[in-house]
């Protein structure tokens, strides 16, 4: 099935929840109808999973539009880079035969090894205000950056400079990991230095000022799709802090994460779950505990694109969704495994929380009120169970063919948030998707 060509110049999909919403199926289903993809914030924490006649692709720096021939990929100068891990996913993607039409800007900034011990050291001491990171390294990275001692990509194709920046780095986060946290760490500057120095030689070809491409084929009209990582709760400003990511995961951090000013006609699509999941440590009003979350997580497959970790299971949670729509200003919500919610009787959604006996339909910034938060539900009508002959049936037919159930379920998700759900997902495969 051809790819349906996105409505605007500029179209952004979203995280409207955790994460791990089914974003990479979602941009797979638009890219081959624009001309680049680009990530723009997170790292190799994130993974993308793109279903493609059957086959899985597991993405985790690399756009998910790079399964087409036709569109660049970028990753732009928000992303953070694990040089080895990138290219070792290149490596599997030649290997399947897929190679990748791949541009990174060179002021994105690299993963180093301290970074992922400092990850380790920093989980443990943070204890129950832990994120529940991956431990890829990506806090601390985004912290050298910040401290302005960080060492970019393109750094290493410049060995003078790359060595005076580590020498920096690797002092300051050597000095920390045993003196403050009183771990042993054994890598030597020199190693560092020498191995990154061949990653920077085997990604050389890829590495651009990809903000100038870009602003080029803005002017010229050219389409682009942007790609997020995790979701609109892990944002690092707006998200549940500190149970976040490092890194802002909304849609005005496109440009930010580009270094192109995009000021022309958007589409934001918001991609959102039928069900809530998510791996990490934070309060999760809607998380169920019992049988059902156990269904779900083995329908869905829910369990980390990235860690395989068995993922927390909730319902629907409009509060989180309200908060999705109004901070990235989005014009359309994609609705994914639905067919996963098929074969209930009935399915609870959270409209609002009750907090000290106070309705709240809103998001509160407060971590304290977030963990004292009950959520309040309404109980909608579920549908049967949906073979793949049925989800063919119903993609071929369009939204009008869904059982009543499943639309009387989406007209209530739209009323309360005030968003369009134009974008239906059935299914992993690419194939399994209806354009309302």
């Amino acid at each position: 099935m051809p790819s349906p060509k996105p409505r605007a110049q500029l179209t952004a999909v979203v995280g409207a929840q955790w994460g791990d919403e089914g974003k990479g199926k979602i941009t797979d289903y638009f890219a081959d109808e624009c001309d680049y993809v680009v990530r723009f914030q997170g790292g190799n924490n994130a993974g993308h999973t793109v279903v493609v006649d059957g086959e899985v692709y597991k993405l985790h720096h690399i756009p998910s539009g790079v399964l087409y021939s036709g569109p660049i990929s970028i990753i732009g100068n928000g992303v953070v880079i694990n040089p080895k891990g990138l290219i070792e996913e290149i490596k599997n993607l030649r290997e399947r035969g897929i190679t990748p039409n791949l541009k990174i800007s060179t002021r994105a900034h690299t993963i180093m090894p301290y970074h992922i011990v400092m990850d380790e050291c920093l989980t443990s001491h943070q204890g129950d205000l832990a994120a529940g990171s991956t431990k890829r390294g990506i806090a601390p990275v985004y912290a050298d950056k910040m401290y302005r001692h960080g060492i970019r990509i393109g750094d290493l194709l410049e060995p003078a400079i790359f060595e005076e920046k580590l020498i920096r780095s690797f002092e300051f986060n050597k000095n920390i990991i045993q003196k403050v946290f009183g771990r042993q760490f054994d890598l030597t500057m020199d190693d560092i230095y020498t191995d990154y120095l061949s990653y920077g030689e085997e990604l050389k070809s890829f590495i651009t000022d990809t903000a100038l491409e870009l602003y080029y084929a803005y002017k010229e009209g050219k389409n682009f799709l942007f790609e997020a990582a995790q979701g609109m709760s892990l944002d690092i400003d707006h998200g549940m802090y500190p149970h976040t990511t490092s890194s802002s995961t909304v849609a005005g951090q496109m440009s930010a994460g580009t270094g192109v000013g995009l000021n022309g006609d958007r589409q934001i699509i918001g991609v959102a779950k039928a069900y809530v999941s998510r791996v990490g440590i934070s309060p999760f009003p809607t998380e169920l505990h019992d049988e059902r979350a156990e269904e779900l997580r083995e329908k869905g497959q829910e369990y980390g694109t990235t860690t395989g970790r068995p993922r927390r299971i909730g319902c629907l949670d409009l509060v989180q969704l309200r908060q999705a729509v109004r901070v990235n200003g989005l014009t359309d919500i994609a609705l994914t495994k639905l067919d996963v919610l098929a074969g209930f009787s009935s399915i609870a959604v959270c409209t609002s929380y009750k907090i000290d006996g106070e309705i709240i339909k809103e998001m509160p910034a407060s971590l304290d009120k977030m963990r004292r938060a009950k959520p309040t539900y309404t109980e909608l009508d579920g549908w049967e169970e949906m073979s793949k002959d049925r989800v063919k049936y119903f993609c071929e037919n369009g939204g009008s063919s869904l059982p009543a159930g499943m639309r009387k379920y989406i007209k209530f998700i739209e009323e309360e948030i005030e968003c369009r759900i134009s974008i239906l997902s059935l299914g992993p495969d690419r194939n399994e998707t209806i354009l309302r």
